[in-house]
């Protein structure tokens, strides 16, 4: 068994290949030749939590396993095994792995939903995610402007250094007249407002993945032509974003993302929380890569 380390993630999987492989992971699930386990966690009264997530897809299955504590930090690993003999094929340090795969969706469903010719992006937050997030976006439209705003001024400033950014006053500033949003925060409450947000602009939230947490405002919800999940199932769990907006899960403008048809005017929205399947995808793409 192979183990391969966060330098062997970074060397073999671009963000640009991270994308197709995640557009193909999504279509083979649609054609009924993929799976997907949604997220599992057990919280322990020490305040660690161990996270489990599995998929399978082109030959492929595994899972992937992380433990967090809010004092102590997060470790990610991934293990990848061949779906025909159940033999063990590799071990993955899942850092970088994940960040990618988190930044790949994003880019995925902003190539699918974004109109065409968006060029600004509002972005909100300058953490662990918004590198990914930024990448990804870049990968898929030709951009002209970022604008990132953070809770904590010197971070974002730092991010717009090393990002090609504006770092702003405020997220307001950050946000109005952009054609692409991007929240990427551990925020627990809305760090937007419905109508900074311009008409025809596609959001992608992707900093919460709790059901008691939520980045975007109800109102915003409520003003969407289409709603995009990676996977109805878990958003069902913890999407709080969803779930505390009082959204009835049969609308009709709730789609998974491996069924988003040709873009239809108005405002879109993403709503990522991460898939096991999308770190198998992007899990074989590194094995047989490294082989």
């Amino acid at each position: 068994m192979l183990t391969i380390t966060e330098a062997d993630v970074r060397r073999l999987l671009p963000m640009e290949d991270a994308i197709e492989a995640l557009r193909g992971a999504f279509a083979a699930w649609r054609a009924g030749e993929a799976q997907n386990q949604p997220r599992r966690r057990m919280v322990l009264p020490e305040g660690a939590c161990l996270h489990q997530l599995a998929g399978a897809y082109r030959g492929y299955f595994g899972t992937k396993v992380y433990a967090t504590h809010p004092k102590h930090g997060a470790w990610f690993h991934v293990l990848l095994y061949d779906a025909a003999t159940a033999k063990p094929l590799a071990f993955f340090e899942a850092d970088w792995l994940g960040q990618i795969r988190t930044g790949a969706a994003t880019g995925l469903a902003t190539d699918l939903l974004a109109p065409a010719g968006a060029s600004v992006v509002g972005l909100i937050g300058s953490g662990y995610q918004a590198a990914g997030q930024l990448a990804a976006v870049r990968a898929v439209r030709k951009l002209t402007e970022v604008r990132v705003w953070s809770r904590n001024a010197a971070n974002a400033a730092k991010f717009a250094g090393e990002h090609d950014c504006i770092a702003t006053a405020t997220a307001e500033e950050a946000i109005r007249g952009a054609g692409i949003v991007i929240t990427a925060t551990s925020a627990r409450e809305p760090v937007l407002e419905s109508d900074w947000v311009r008409p025809n602009a596609h959001v992608n939230a992707v900093g919460s993945n709790q059901a008691q947490k939520r980045e975007l405002p109800s109102a915003l919800i409520a003003r969407a032509s289409l709603i995009a999940v990676d996977s109805l199932p878990q958003a069902q769990l913890e999407s709080g974003d969803l779930l505390l907006s009082g959204l009835d899960w049969s609308d009709p403008r709730l789609v998974e993302l491996k069924d988003v048809g040709p873009r239809q005017p108005g405002l879109s929205i993403f709503k990522s929380n991460g898939l096991g399947l999308e770190d198998v995808a992007v899990a074989a793409l590194v094995y047989e890569r490294m082989r």
